[in-house]
């Protein structure tokens, strides 16, 4: 909680001065490389030990970055002060949710009872716009216990229209009735 909390605020400074420069999509491909780069186990082991000099840290960081963007290099160069280099995934998602939401487009988390294809993808995208009147990107998950049809999460919105749920349902009002 605290890491996402931490994240957040990066994220939101990180955006602000982004925003001020006017290079919004430039720092999120910045975010993202830093991200990928986390996913490497021996450069986070390295980064993270101790007794590791903050001098070869923030060079094999800015190597391995291959960036010309001092400002991305002073982030980096704070976040292993900070010793929050690790979070660098959290920061660029909260970023990117950040730029999501400047340029309105939300983001729906669709489980099916089944996997779906493309085509159907594409109509569950449009259904959702539809409903939220903004353009929306769409997470699919496959939960077979739904037994068929879809639940879809927006914010802190439900859309529930599973099989699961109508059957639950209709059995509340059967014993409803039979009171």
């Amino acid at each position: 909680m605290i890491s996402t909390i931490s994240a957040r605020r990066y994220a939101q400074a990180i955006f602000q001065i982004a925003q001020a420069k006017n290079n919004l999509d430039e720092w999120k491909k910045e975010l993202r490389k830093l991200a990928d780069l986390m996913n490497d186990h021996e450069i986070v082991d390295l980064v993270d030990h101790p007794k590791v000099p903050f001098n070869l840290k923030a060079e094999l960081i800015k190597q391995k970055l291959d960036t010309s963007n001092e400002l991305v290099l002073n982030l980096c160069n704070l976040l292993i002060l900070k010793g929050r280099l690790k979070n660098a995934e959290q920061i660029a998602d909260e970023y990117d949710s950040l730029l999501d939401e400047q340029r309105g487009i939300k983001h729906a988390v669709v489980t099916t009872a089944v996997p779906v294809d493309d085509s159907e993808k594409h109509k569950i995208s449009g259904q959702l716009e539809k409903i939220t009147g903004k353009k929306v990107s769409v997470k699919l998950q496959v939960n077979p216990s739904i037994l068929g049809g879809m639940i879809a999460r927006i914010e802190d919105t439900l859309i529930d229209g599973s099989v699961r749920n109508r059957l639950d349902l209709l059995r509340r009002n059967l014993v409803e009735a039979t009171k």
